[in-house]
């Protein structure tokens, strides 16, 4: 990780260029034609409940779920019929915490001088497809470049789950989004903006006037929330874990601001002093947390605020031994963490926060089964789709999307997964989609049907 801050950002340049190119050149993604699809014969986990309702018709007209019977529903000549039989319907998962474009790009990508722009977005591209294969139909990213990205699969160009995008991450100078090499110098003092502020990674702001404006130009662009680093990372050159970042005043000044625009401010954070700063700021969510104390949670529980978390692990092929240390006593904390956030029964939600290690991608559905430590199949099922589906809804009007995810219930937006038996019974079911995810629907669209596939 350390050659990121010591070496030039290539990709500053290639972003919008490429994402054109690309649109230009990728053929549409065209659906079958059908007026409606009808599910008959599944169980139902409707996301909220332990219970599954057994043989029941579940009727899809355009991007909701229209009817949900417990007898056969009238079909059309133009309805979908898909026969679920030994299947059970899920909603489409939900990962909260993920930074597309960073999360499908190596360091060596970014770096390598000779590299051609259309290429590294085309990665994107095929990570960003294989999420929604994984049965992910939305996501939440906290952080990066997302925004063009986020309208190429909106379009029908690109595949991928919706996304709630934060855009640029917003960070104090030497905080945890300030990712300027050393050569490059202060813009108050020096002049230029850096090249991460440059590719739209991140807004370095300090003082209430900037934070101001650095929210109201994310917010500009489509924010459904926005993302300040209010504590030390791992993945960072020059911020300790334990060091909190950004003022009272300074925080305030964003959550008014995103406040006046209907949503709020989630922040990276992962020590009591930090959290509890944010918390009198007025901020709705706190990613990560791992090195919180019981007293901090009571916090978190009597505020009402949202404790988004990994379950991490401790070393990946490729991780630099600086951020491997700085990653150790999170790894950690996380022991605690989740045993605690459970017992005092606050409002939890998951996600991957995989970054510059595309290789994990692979591994996001068994990420989620990591959670069997602390969780059973329900609880987990639970937070990944209702769950995580409530922190979604708390973009209010700025949410992307109009309509309730991570249900089944009528009025529901289509996003499910026809899931071959029950994972209440067998969690270890979703660790493999391809096999075991029959149907993959977002927005009333088969992204997968595994019957036409089969002949059947």
């Amino acid at each position: 990780m350390r050659q990121f801050f010591t070496h030039q950002f290539y990709l500053g340049k290639f972003f919008l260029s490429s994402v054109f190119f690309l649109l230009a050149t990728v053929q549409v993604w065209t659906q079958e034609a059908y007026e409606a699809v009808v599910f008959q014969n599944v169980a139902v986990f409707n996301g909220s409940t332990n219970k599954v309702l057994a043989n029941q018709h579940v009727l899809i007209k355009g991007n909701q779920i229209a009817v949900i019977s417990a007898t056969p529903i009238n079909v059309t000549p133009k309805t979908k019929v898909i026969d679920g039989t030994g299947k059970t319907l899920i909603p489409g998962l939900i990962d909260v915490h993920v930074h597309m474009v960073f999360g499908s790009l190596t360091m060596r990508d970014m770096m390598m001088p000779d590299v051609k722009p259309e290429d590294l977005y085309k990665k994107v591209f095929v990570e960003s497809e294989k999420m929604v294969l994984q049965g992910f139909t939305s996501v939440r990213d906290v952080g990066g470049p997302i925004f063009d990205l986020k309208k190429a699969i909106d379009n029908g160009v690109a595949k991928g789950p919706r996304i709630w995008p934060s855009g640029a991450m917003i960070s104090q100078t030497a905080g945890h989004g300030d990712l300027r090499s050393p050569e490059e110098r202060s813009r108050r003092f020096f002049g230029p903006i850096s090249r991460a502020e440059n590719f739209g990674a991140t807004f370095i702001a300090d003082g209430r006037d900037e934070v101001l404006t650095a929210v109201r130009e994310n917010l500009r662009f489509g924010a459904s929330q926005i993302k300040l680093m209010a504590g030390g990372g791992t993945s960072s050159a020059y911020d300790p874990v334990d060091v909190t970042q950004y003022t009272f005043d300074e925080m305030r000044a964003a959550v008014e601001s995103a406040e006046d625009w209907g949503t709020y401010v989630t922040v990276h954070a992962y020590t009591p002093r930090a959290i509890e700063r944010a918390i009198k700021a007025g901020v709705k969510c706190i990613e990560h947390g791992q090195l919180l104390d019981e007293k901090t949670m009571r916090l978190i529980k009597k505020n009402k605020v949202w404790l988004s978390t990994q379950n991490l692990v401790s070393d990946t092929p490729d991780m630099d031994p600086l951020r491997r240390e700085k990653r150790k006593p999170v790894i950690d904390g996380q022991e605690t963490l989740w045993p605690l956030a459970k017992k005092m029964k606050v409002q939890l939600a998951w996600g991957t926060d995989f970054l510059f290690e595309p290789w994990l991608n692979e591994e996001r559905n068994q990420y989620l089964l990591k959670l069997k430590k602390w969780f059973t199949p329900y609880e987990i099922l639970k937070m990944a789709t209702y769950d995580n589906g409530r922190l979604l809804a708390l973009s209010g009007n700025r949410s992307p999307y109009k309509g309730k995810i991570g249900v089944i219930e009528v009025g529901a937006l289509a996003d499910l997964l026809l899931v071959d038996g029950n994972p209440l019974e067998d969690i270890d079911l979703i660790a493999q989609p391809e096999n075991n995810f029959w149907v993959i629907m977002k927005d009333g669209q088969l992204v997968k049907n595994k019957f036409a596939v089969d002949g059947k």
